[in-house]
């Protein structure tokens, strides 16, 4: 078994760079108004706090976090949009101390955890390492929102290795979603990171696949940008589809991005 270690790192390293990006705001610009219909700077934060503290729970108390699926379950349209409207609410300085101190809390439970331990989750149960990876694609995801609202430019990583990872792993989930017929085959999908390696993933010889930069696969399947402002290309008419429907979270698919023309 691979030492989880790492993703634990990028996780850490991430949310870290998201709080740089916040920590010194105005209460003004925690109320702007991000890409995510509704939610402002401070539900984007609120929401990854009120994630945490869930992933807290599935890891040092199965039975609370069962309350939380019950609860999902009752509101399954209002379930996460109540979450982050509730921390939305607090002084801003109260809930970047949440967020900071949930995230640190998880860090510790994670690292702490059994070897080979599963926690429960809202899908399948997760391994810690798969755990931190979706915590660190969330807070990826979540602070291209706030990095788009504050005109700010990122510098992307080689962190995004794991957004690109569950991104190519839920494909089925994503043909599944829409309704589709799941593709019997393998796509092979080869990104070029941030740092110039090439990223890749499915059979060397699979005829269909997906190529482009990894920072904006990363983009595409957090549905972060639309397609047509994406450098990600497709051969064959499955990948092809799969790049209009992509999607790296679990629930309902998404609205995702308008094109920028259509934007502007």
């Amino acid at each position: 078994m691979s030492d989880p270690t790492p993703v634990f790192d990028d996780l850490r390293d991430e949310s870290d760079e998201l709080d740089r990006l916040v920590a010194e705001l105005s209460p003004r610009q925690w109320e702007l108004a991000t890409p995510a219909p509704r939610w402002t700077v401070a539900h984007q934060i609120a929401h990854l706090a009120w994630t945490d503290h869930s992933a807290l729970l599935a890891v040092t108390d199965a039975a609370a976090f069962q309350g939380l699926v019950e609860k999902a379950l009752a509101a399954a349209d209002t379930f996460v949009d109540e979450g982050a409207d509730a921390g939305a609410q607090l002084p801003p300085a109260e809930l970047l101390s949440r967020w900071r101190e949930g995230r640190a809390a998880l860090d510790r439970a994670l690292r702490a955890s059994v070897s080979g331990a599963r926690f429960p989750w809202y899908g399948p149960p997760m391994s810690a390492a798969s755990m931190a990876t979706g915590r660190l694609m969330e807070t990826w995801a979540h602070g291209q929102d706030v990095a788009d609202t504050l005109g700010v430019v990122r510098v992307p990583t080689d962190r995004i290795r794991h957004v690109v990872r569950i991104g190519v792993r839920a494909r089925d989930f994503a043909f599944g979603a829409h309704g589709l017929p799941v593709p019997g085959e393998e796509f092979r999908v080869e990104v070029v990171a941030p740092s110039g390696e090439t990223w890749a993933h499915g059979p060397e010889d699979a005829p269909q696949r997906v190529t482009g930069t990894a920072l904006d696969f990363c983009l595409l399947v957090t549905q972060r940008a639309h397609r047509a402002d994406v450098d990600v290309r497709a051969e064959g008419p499955d990948a092809d589809r799969w790049l209009d429907i992509a999607q790296a979270f679990a629930g309902p698919p998404g609205d995702g991005r308008p094109p920028k023309g259509d934007a502007e």
